[in-house]
């Protein structure tokens, strides 16, 4: 966690992470708390308890690292944010949340365990896999190349995976089906083909769709160019990258009061 993390969040929530990163293998995973305030719109006491929750789910990460290892891939590219994804949507506590790219399921696994304890809510995650094409990873593949007999979201624990909702294929095909099926999205997850036009196609495909308040994220943005931050440019909104990495995000906002309107003049209506 970062410094002022270490000063606003509780010890029992820097030990509870710390033995979730550890179980996970993954140092990347350690949250950022500044980036996670600025996606979730709220202090880090209020985010502290989600983060503790993770403590109680070691066993969670130590079987996605388990599938790693026997897949003879410890090493495997895994989403570098997972703890913060958890703590989001245990806070925002969203109906419907989709990702695109699932690989080995690092992503969609904090997902799920967060909506498992939410007791609401549904993963709609979109895949179009690469397989890897020998019994060992080549140097030039994909990081993200499936190892044989493995599916997308191979290192997703099974208790995990009752009511979600996989979708194989591009998502030029798969995404604008399933926007059509939902009410609202809380919480969007890019991280399938890194492009400019794709990433801009994706977000404006959700936009009709994301609730007042809903966190939209895009990873390896180094190569989609000006897409995201066009985009939020589109919301009024600022993006947020975490850290230093590529990995970007933005809150959208409430729609703006009519002129003339309390909300507007900054008082309450009238009868509250």
């Amino acid at each position: 966690m970062s410094a002022r993390a270490g000063g606003q969040g509780s010890a029992r929530a820097r030990a509870a992470v710390a033995r979730a990163g550890a179980a996970l293998g993954d140092p990347r995973a350690r949250p950022n708390l500044l980036w996670l305030e600025f996606l979730a719109d709220a202090p880090a006491k209020t985010l502290a308890p989600y983060l503790v929750e993770l403590g109680e789910a070691t066993a969670v990460e130590q079987e996605i690292r388990r599938r790693h290892r026997e897949a003879g891939r410890p090493n495997y590219a895994q989403f570098r944010a997972p703890f913060e994804l958890y703590a989001l949507v245990r806070h925002l506590r969203p109906d419907h949340v989709i990702e695109t790219g699932v690989s080995s399921g690092v992503s969609s696994a904090h997902l799920l365990l967060a909506l498992r304890r939410n007791g609401r809510g549904v993963l709609h995650s979109i895949d179009l896999p690469t397989r890897q094409r020998g019994p060992t990873h080549g140097a030039r593949e994909t990081p993200v190349a499936l190892p044989p007999g493995r599916e997308s979201g191979w290192a997703i624990p099974e208790e995990l995976r009752a009511g979600w909702d996989l979708r194989l294929g591009p998502s030029e095909l798969r995404l604008p089906e399933l926007v059509d099926e939902l009410s609202s999205v809380g919480l969007f997850l890019h991280d399938s083909r890194h492009t400019p036009a794709h990433l801009a196609f994706e977000l404006a495909t959700v936009r009709p769709k994301l609730t007042p308040g809903a966190v939209v994220l895009a990873d390896n943005t180094v190569w989609t160019g000006q897409a995201f931050p066009r985009f939020a440019r589109s919301l009024g909104v600022r993006p947020l990258a975490r850290g230093r990495s590529d990995l970007v995000g933005l809150r959208v906002p409430a729609p703006a009061a009519p002129r003339g309107s309390d909300r507007a003049r900054g008082r309450a209506p009238s009868g509250l």
